[in-house]
């Protein structure tokens, strides 16, 4: 590790520490992330953006703390955040490490408590980020209303203006999220991560789980679920049974996966073009 003069200084400043070297950490989409080493012999993570959107760390530190309030009933934890400010956000380090099959386990356990301490409405307090994109949190009534036009609706409309997605594709979508509520059985707000993909799980050498980068909301708790399924997860089946076996899902939720990783391919197809809005396409007509 060597020492970025201009970074250290100003994590200095938020930590009251001196911070002895400074390595950069692969893997940021969004972000650009430093490895930190105190001198008071912790390690830490300092998360920096060049102009990033108002709010956007505010945010994130938010999402964060609101998960971690449900750690202490059983929830998965998360890294503690240690600063915060518009530039920047610093988080307490986990040194990775690879998980078991009961590892795997654990996190579908643990997962459920978090669900299970729930949200007091669909949506959140604050509006919030997907990527850089901002993301519509305004509270619903129902679930389904919140789905379709804090979720479903926005990024259509994004990726058609991105040329993402063709008009008639659009229409295929809309369709859908008319109809949302009948195709989705109503649950109570469910405390969510939101953007519950592989990389946003780490592991550390013990092989407990910590979730990173919420998109943190009421919502659910099928999202999260199926948000993992879309992209992933070491050891995913032994996850997705131990949930069941701790908060079992309504009948049907397998058919239903597809229903939720429709959002997070139109945002994919929003950030990212390529082939992400035909794949949305297929799940919307899979559904008429």
């Amino acid at each position: 590790m060597t020492r970025q003069p201009g970074l250290a200084r100003r994590a200095e400043q938020l930590l009251g520490s001196a911070v002895v070297a400074t390595a950069p950490v692969a893997g940021g989409d969004v972000s650009i992330a430093t490895k930190l080493r105190l001198g008071n012999g912790t390690t830490a993570l300092m998360k920096t953006m060049t102009q990033a959107p108002p709010g956007f760390f505010e945010c994130e530190a938010w999402g964060l703390r609101w998960l971690a309030e449900a750690t202490a009933e059983g929830g998965v934890r998360v890294p503690e955040v240690l600063a915060v400010e518009a530039d920047c956000l610093v988080l307490a380090w986990v040194e990775p490490g690879r998980p078991s099959g009961d590892d795997a386990a654990a996190l579908g356990r643990s997962l459920a408590a978090t669900h299970a301490a729930g949200a007091p409405s669909y949506g959140a307090g604050r509006d919030g980020f997907i990527g850089r994109l901002p993301l519509p949190q305004g509270p619903t009534d129902t679930w389904a209303e919140f789905h379709a036009r804090r979720r479903l609706l926005p990024f259509v409309r994004l990726a058609v203006d991105r040329g993402a997605l063709e008009p008639a594709a659009a229409a295929v979508v809309d369709g859908l999220a008319a109809r949302i509520g009948e195709l989705v059985p109503e649950e109570p707000p469910s405390r969510l991560h939101g953007d519950l993909w592989n990389g946003n799980v780490l592991w550390d050498t013990d092989g407990r789980a910590a979730l990173v980068d919420p998109a943190a909301h009421g919502g659910h708790r099928e999202t999260d679920l199926a948000m993992l399924t879309l992209f992933g997860l070491p050891h995913l089946p032994r996850t997705l049974d131990a949930y069941a076996e701790v908060a079992p899902l309504a009948d049907g939720w397998q058919d239903r996966i597809g229903l939720f990783q429709l959002f997070p391919l139109l945002v994919h197809a929003c950030l990212f073009g390529g082939g992400y809005g035909a794949r949305a396409t297929a799940i919307a007509r899979r559904y008429r």
